[in-house]
């Protein structure tokens, strides 16, 4: 039963996010922000409501003494993983990916030193509440920094000139279903990982990460097929960003939270190399073929096969 719980809460997640983007995104295009942007900010905060609605609800638990760290770390990890791996290496199978050289290097080194960042502040297993501000700070100035650089999109804003009460209530209607479903998930994967004494981590970040990360892979793949590749990749750098600091910031605000070695020491030097494959592909060869997708796909294969072995 705990199975079908938790299949009913991701759906729930994937069903919450896609009405939220919705109004989001006719909301967001009034203020005539490019489609880079929109893919990097708006999209990705978003598409990643599901993480930060489980990182908000498991640092309510910690508050009341259930310690669900693995929850939001794993499923964290697990939606780097599947973004960069899954979603970007399928993406690049599809069509050929392009970023100009000025964005890989200046959100590229974003990426690289939040996966840094976030290694330095668990380094000893635990985040604490002083870390977790940290994390979310950086992640906010990173993004007042993109607001005030915001451009005009390349679209006609007459089609985009929407936002008004129907955007709003998709808007709060998919907050609605996000929040309930987020504590559905949550409570589902605490249960399953005590009964058959199985990682919280690891079950978050194979199922969890893969099945948060089904907003962004529809997005990329929709932004794709409409020839809108800066789109597509911007949603996964800025996703991935938003990944790296914000969930477990916000659950570290909240309530300090416990770190695994398994994690620390090969998910996150993982996510770094792949993440650095994945830029040097995009500033060496100016983008992304289907070779270097099919690298990019190997890479998550190689990463879910290890996991795999844990169990």
């Amino acid at each position: 039963m705990d199975f079908l719980f938790l299949i009913a809460g991701i759906a729930g997640l994937w069903i919450g996010t896609e009405l939220t983007i919705g109004g989001a995104l006719a909301i967001a295009r009034r203020h005539r922000w490019s489609e880079f942007f929109v893919g990097l900010v708006i999209l990705s905060i978003g598409s990643d409501l599901p993480e930060l609605a489980i990182a908000v609800d498991a640092g309510i638990k910690g508050l009341m003494g259930q310690d669900a760290s693995g929850v939001v770390v794993g499923s964290s990890i697990g939606s780097v993983v599947a973004q960069m791996g899954f979603v970007l290496g399928l993406g690049a199978a599809i069509s050929y990916l392009t970023l100009p050289k000025a964005f890989v290097v200046k959100h590229g080194s974003v990426l690289l030193g939040a996966t840094v960042l976030l290694f330095l502040v668990a380094l000893d297993g635990h985040v604490s509440r002083t870390e977790g501000l940290i994390l979310i700070t950086i992640y906010f100035i990173y993004v007042t920094a993109l607001m005030n650089g915001g451009t005009a999109p390349e679209e006609d804003p007459i089609r985009l000139a929407h936002g008004g009460f129907r955007s709003w209530t998709l808007l709060v209607a998919g907050l609605a279903v996000v929040i309930y479903s987020s504590g559905l998930t949550v409570d589902s994967v605490v249960r399953i990982a005590h009964t058959f004494e199985i990682s919280e981590a690891l079950i978050s970040v194979l199922f969890i990460g893969l099945g948060t990360s089904l907003p962004e892979l529809s997005i990329s793949i929709s932004a794709i097929l409409k020839k809108k590749t800066h789109m597509s990749v911007g949603n996964i750098i800025g996703s991935n960003i938003l990944d790296t600091l914000l969930p477990i910031g916000i659950t570290a605000l909240i309530a300090e939270m416990t770190f695994e070695r398994q994690l620390l020491y090969f998910d996150l030097p993982f996510i770094f190399v792949m993440t650095a494959v994945v830029l040097a592909f995009f500033y060496v060869k100016k983008g992304v073929t289907r070779p270097e997708g099919l690298v990019i796909l190997g890479f998550y294969a190689t990463y879910v096969a290890v996991k795999l072995v844990q169990f």
